[in-house]
């Protein structure tokens, strides 16, 4: 049987005329767009969903956490099961099972359903991911050509999450909550089908196993972790619905990490850790995350919780902040070059802290450009200033075989942090507000949240001082 589907591909070959690269490019990045798309998009229709399913602070939390946290603890595997079993093949799997849990997400009746679909999603994305640009550099020569289509990559990843508050505040206001998941299925449709017919295979022919128990522990106990330290605001830190789920998480992790120390094909190589760049590194993107990942949340429901804004004016208020971030990004490579990447990453650092200094001073009756454009500008052009360097000084401090790896370490370190963090700013948040539901309650936990924020990101500055390399492999000299 094997024989004769070998010989009817070998038949089939020379009639097959290869995509056009532009076409290839383009199936590629709008897998990319779409995944990035969706971290941010639902963030605007947040009030929508609480007010149509009954929810509660607490899962309005996990509508964005479910998705992260599935996101990042899969996101390594994804990336290793396309070298294994094909990139297109995982593309087109990711692609599917986002699709059709966007469609159970927009279709939900209930709290934990949407729930559930957020998290399905993430997973789908996490295999989605990592393909989209092994596809575009294994269809773009390498060259001027390949760094331009990587440079186009780049910039539609930046643009969804940049497009995700407007986009999420038109589908809440012009249609409702629902779409902001519906609207990923005909895209998803037409996308998958561009992808089976005009894209090609490609592996590594890499033989090592899949790391599924490490992949499953680490997302379980970043999971557990997380629901433990969003019961703090009802149960408090010393009660048993608190105390177990923490200890759950952390000896989950625990064996997580017995496990990559033995495993032959780990998902997270412990010895990269002992390079100092990319444990420095990862340590200050993981704080970095921490952070940054709950400015959106916080500043959408602080818009329309408290100032009263349409969804549609929230993501609008926002688009300053999100081109922000991509400004950031593109003067990050031009600083580097004077300053060097840890100078220009710590003193990105520090200006998120003065924008979230300044957002932890909010009032009941902010006015725009001082209570959320301000503010919101300072906080993303600071975090697209510091992830830059951050990823540089990362990857530099590996062998260049390992450089996929180590990137994908430095995406999974910020994306855990800021689930983490969400857990925790969320929770401190709900305990200020004390239960209520009105603008001054609800502000003084914003507040709280934003204050907590530019504490950790001022130590996270202190940290890239102290443990960054100057200048990455070069200046450290040892592995």
């Amino acid at each position: 049987m094997t024989g004769m589907l070998e010989a009817a591909d070998v038949t089939r070959a020379p009639r097959r005329t290869a995509p056009p690269t532009w076409l290839v490019v383009a199936l590629a990045c709008a897998g990319q767009f779409l995944v990035v798309l969706d971290v941010s998009v639902v963030n605007v229709a947040l009030p929508s969903m609480r007010a149509d399913l009954g929810m509660s602070a607490q899962g309005l939390q996990w509508v964005v956490n479910a998705y992260a946290i599935a996101f990042a603890g899969f996101m390594l595997l994804g990336g290793r099961a396309g070298d294994l079993y094909g990139r297109k093949r995982m593309f087109l799997v990711g692609l599917g099972v986002f699709t059709l849990a966007s469609l159970a997400g927009g279709l939900a009746q209930q709290e934990w359903q949407l729930l559930a679909a957020r998290a399905v999603q993430g997973l789908g994305a996490a295999v989605l991911a990592p393909s989209t640009l092994t596809i575009l550099t294994a269809a773009v020569p390498e060259g001027a050509a390949r760094a331009r289509a990587i440079g186009t990559w780049t910039a539609v990843g930046a643009g969804g999450g940049a497009a995700g508050g407007l986009v999420g505040g038109l589908l809440v206001e012009a249609l409702s909550w629902r779409w902001v998941l519906l609207i990923n299925v005909p895209v998803g449709a037409v996308v998958l089908a561009g992808s089976v017919l005009w894209l090609s295979e490609s592996r590594a022919g890499d033989r090592r196993r899949l790391d599924l128990p490490g992949a499953v522990l680490v997302t379980a106990g970043l999971a557990t972790m997380a629901y433990g330290i969003s019961q703090t605001e009802a149960s408090g830190w010393t009660a048993a619905a608190t105390v177990l789920p923490l200890l759950a998480g952390v000896a989950l992790i625990g064996v997580f990490l017995v496990v990559e120390s033995r495993t032959a094909a780990p998902l997270m190589p412990l010895g990269l850790l002992r390079v100092r760049a990319v444990s420095s590194a990862n340590a200050a993107m993981f704080l970095c995350g921490s952070a940054m990942f709950c400015m959106w949340y916080f500043m959408t429901l602080y818009a329309q919780n408290v100032l009263g804004y349409t969804p549609l004016e929230a993501g609008l208020a926002l688009v300053p902040s999100s081109l922000a971030v991509i400004l950031g990004s593109k003067l990050a490579p031009l600083l580097m070059r004077w300053f060097g990447p840890r100078t220009v990453a710590a003193t990105g650092t520090l200006v998120a802290v003065a924008g979230f200094g300044r957002q932890s001073m909010l009032s009941v009756d902010g006015a725009y450009l001082t209570s959320i454009m301000v503010p919101g500008v300072l906080m993303m052009l600071g975090a697209g200033l510091a992830a830059t360097p951050l990823a540089a000084l990362a990857t530099s401090g590996a062998e260049p075989g390992e450089a996929g790896l180590v990137s994908g370490l430095v995406n999974t370190s910020r994306t855990m942090g800021g689930s983490l963090g969400l857990a925790v700013l969320s929770t401190l948040a709900a305990a200020r507000s004390g239960g209520s539901d009105t603008p001054a309650a609800l502000t003084e936990g914003y507040a709280l949240a934003f204050r907590t924020g530019a504490g950790v990101l001022a130590g996270g500055a202190v940290l890239m001082v102290v443990w960054l390399p100057r200048r990455g492999r070069g200046s450290e000299g040892v592995r």
